[in-house]
């Protein structure tokens, strides 16, 4: 590593809450990515361990990947490439081999982003809170000196496919053989569900499941010719809903750039909400630990997601605890109560048996599962578990977001509402016809809201008075 003596390198722009993220060539570059891979192993004390290295379709992943594994073979780790990977197929790494390791991605960022997810032996996560600041400091130690000691015994670098037992523990977990034939569009955004798809639901590596899948996006290319990796964004999920309905398809699957949130459409071409799902895999995991012997299995939830959740998991024998949004929250917690299953609005979905890891791939497949089991739509379906109209969440740019949130506290005060303050403000009215979050962006000037109510008209009336007085 060679580096500029006379310049001070302070990371805090690309290390981030639970990751690192940045723009390549600025604050990402190949020097900066071999100081963190040594102090990667640093830090977890991985001398004379393995270290799992991979990467998305991004042009600079395979050059960051190399270097990565450079600073952590210095301080005597020993590397195991990956390739190229999805998010979710890093944690079954870490999970099955359990090895620490890292992936480069930038998830559903623009091309000109690439950025670093870790994890530790056993897929459990590193954030702030649990070691990445140590990492950020020692990285800029290295960076300032100019050097990274070796080690005493430098770290051999060797290759390590893991595709084939990622396909294989998946399909352990959810056996679609017994499903009703299904036609399945799959949106993956030039990202790396291109690669899982075929791999899990196809017939590239494993025998022939009853999908017809229908492919949209599947090359490789991280410079996202079609339209971005996001869809949380409705717009990106154009070019699916027309898709499913042009091909008279059963359902739709859209992922992320690296392919750990999926988001689902139903066969008249609309979204089917993360809420939604989260019910649907709820259900069918707390049926399946129950069937095992567990008396009443937990479910996580973030806040966000719709009060339908909750009153599913009781209604079915399981027990609901809610967490703030944010997947180190509903991991730490996934862990702490032994939960089965975790889900977020984002469309973020957790399971015990992918090591409290999200995986959007596992998630899908239940979808399938549940729908390949039943005779009817999954429009039909779906309505079960969307009781509720929500108005999905709306930013506001605002500065002051804390006095834009006492404006709407001083205008509900006379209102029979409780405020929760688990994460942002949550107004409940008592009478269970609505509740809100406003809850300010970590990051950005936004102010985010979230509205659920019994019908329509009160969802309109109530997102557009906290509206008029939150950008007022």
């Amino acid at each position: 590593m060679t580096t500029d003596k006379t310049k001070t390198f302070d990371l805090s722009a690309a290390f981030k809450a639970y990751d690192v993220r940045g723009i390549v060539g600025e604050s990402i570059t190949p020097e900066i990515v071999e100081a963190v891979g040594a102090a990667f192993v640093d830090v977890l004390d991985l001398a004379g361990q393995t270290v799992l290295v991979g990467g998305d379709m991004r042009p600079s992943s395979p050059e960051f990947a190399k270097a990565f594994a450079n600073g952590a073979a210095a301080r005597g780790a020993a590397v195991q490439l990956l390739d190229l990977i999805s998010t979710d197929e890093l944690y079954y790494a870490c999970g099955a081999l359990n090895a620490a390791g890292a992936t480069f991605t930038a998830s559903h960022n623009p091309a000109e982003y690439n950025g670093i997810k870790m994890a530790k032996a056993g897929a459990v996560p590193i954030s702030s809170e649990t070691g990445l600041k140590e990492i950020q400091a020692r990285a800029e130690e290295y960076l300032n000196a100019g050097t990274i000691p070796a080690a005493g015994t430098r770290g051999l670098v060797g290759v390590h496919d893991v595709l084939k037992g990622y396909a294989e523990y998946l399909r352990s977990l959810v056996d679609l053989r017994g499903s009703r034939p299904l036609k399945v569009v799959v949106d993956a955004g030039n990202g790396m569900a291109g690669l899982t798809t075929p791999a899990v639901l196809g017939d590239a590596l494993l025998p022939k499941l009853p999908l017809e899948i229908v492919p949209l996006y599947f090359e490789l290319d991280g410079s996202f010719p079609n339209h971005p990796a996001n869809p949380l964004e409705p717009e990106n999920l154009r070019d699916l809903q027309a898709a499913v309905v042009e091909h008279g398809a059963d359902i739709g699957l859209a992922f992320d750039g690296d392919a750990d949130r999926c988001f689902v459409i139903d066969e008249k071409g609309e979204p089917v909400s993360p809420s939604a799902i989260t019910g649907m895999v709820a259900r069918r995991e707390i049926a399946r630990a129950r069937g095992l012997g567990e008396d009443t299995p937990t479910i996580i939830h973030n806040l966000l997601t719709s009060r339908a959740v909750p009153e599913l998991v009781e209604r079915h024998g399981g027990r609901a605890v809610r967490t703030r949004v944010g997947h180190s929250f509903i991991k730490a917690d996934m862990a702490a109560e032994g939960a089965v299953f975790g889900g977020e609005h984002s469309a973020h979905f957790y399971f015990r048996d992918f090591w409290n890891a999200d995986t959007g791939m596992l998630a899908a497949m239940h979808v399938l599962a549940a729908l390949g089991e039943q005779d009817g739509p999954l429009s039909e379906l779906g309505r079960e578990y969307e009781p509720y109209r929500s108005s999905g969440e709306i930013n506001s740019e605002i500065e002051d977001k804390a006095g834009a949130v006492e404006r709407v506290r001083r205008d509900f005060e006379d209102d029979d509402v409780e405020i929760d303050r688990l994460d942002g403000s949550t107004f409940i009215a008592l009478d269970g016809s609505y509740w809100f979050n406003l809850r300010p962006s970590n990051t950005e000037p936004f102010l985010r809201l979230n509205v659920e109510a019994t019908d329509a008209a009160t969802m309109e009336r109530v997102r557009d008075r906290v509206l008029a007085l939150v950008r007022g």
